[in-house]
């Protein structure tokens, strides 16, 4: 053992924080770094007549955010979007998990988490536009939704995020020990009142802990609604067109900022719900 070594197994905590060291660096300037400069450029402005970032601190963006009932709109509707397909996810996800985790046997439980993940391999985009297939005017799924619009952004989003609140909800009721549910039983409880009093409040924060990704990965969606949405927006559309066509990149960070703030909300609401340990 050299003397470097040596000392570093004399020191756990200055060995665990030589370790950590690159990817805190990496977190801390490619995320945290891009993140602050993101609400820098959110209190800038674009000339009018130059197309140019001027570097002038001022709130007229979020003036313009706040007070046209355009970007209104689109907010709420992202955040109705957002919240529905993480409904609809964790009612699909519930059973789907509860017979993977308690009613298939170990080697067909192997089989089905395969099958739950498989489409997570194969690419978004194709994903999408199988969706807007199956969703036009001769789709085989054209009674779901009376054309484009934000039914198929719902139907399309709830199917591409289902994956990540099945396998939380899945790795929580795992860790359920199946005597709770018999000694539920034992005592003359019924089967929904075993879900309602025994499994769902013991799985609640891995609920919580699927909507975490179903939410977020909703509410900065941008490709879906550009595919089967439509005439609708969202709020990352509204950050992708300023970016390009309109290239105002003051304005889209602006905009950029709403689901970042509303997810730190959302992520301090769950905190104390346990939801983050099942991560």
């Amino acid at each position: 053992m050299t003397a470097l070594s040596a000392f570093f197994y004399r020191k756990p905590r200055l060995r665990l924080g030589f370790l950590l060291s690159a990817p805190l660096l990496w977190l801390g300037l490619a995320y945290l770094g891009a993140l602050a400069a993101l609400f820098v450029t959110a209190f800038w402005h674009t000339d009018a007549f130059t197309g140019q970032v001027v570097i002038e601190w001022s709130l007229d963006n979020f003036t313009t955010l706040f007070s046209d009932a355009v970007y209104r709109t689109i907010t709420f509707r992202t955040v109705g979007i957002a919240a529905l397909v993480t409904v609809i996810d964790a009612v699909v996800a519930f059973p789907m998990a509860f017979a993977m985790a308690k009613l298939a046997s170990p080697r067909a439980q192997r089989i089905l988490v395969i099958a739950v993940m498989t489409p997570l391999w194969a690419s978004y985009l194709v994903k999408a536009y199988a969706w807007r297939s199956m969703l036009s005017g001769n789709g085989a799924l054209s009674w779901l939704s009376p054309g484009y619009g934000v039914t198929a952004t719902i139907i399309t989003l709830s199917y591409l995020w289902l994956p990540y609140m099945i396998l939380p909800i899945y790795a929580g009721l795992e860790r359920l020990p199946d005597s709770l549910v018999d000694a539920s039983g034992d005592l003359g409880a019924r089967s929904f009142r075993t879900f309602r009093s025994v499994i769902l409040p013991l799985t609640f924060p891995a609920i919580v802990a699927g909507s975490i990704f179903t939410f977020s990965l909703s509410l900065g969606d941008y490709i879906a609604v550009k595919i089967v949405g439509g005439t609708s927006q969202m709020l990352g559309n509204v950050v992708y067109d300023n970016i390009g066509a309109a290239n105002n990149l003051p304005f889209a960070a602006t905009v950029a900022t709403v689901p970042v703030v509303i997810m730190l909300v959302y992520l301090a609401a769950v905190r104390r719900t346990g939801a983050l340990d099942n991560l």
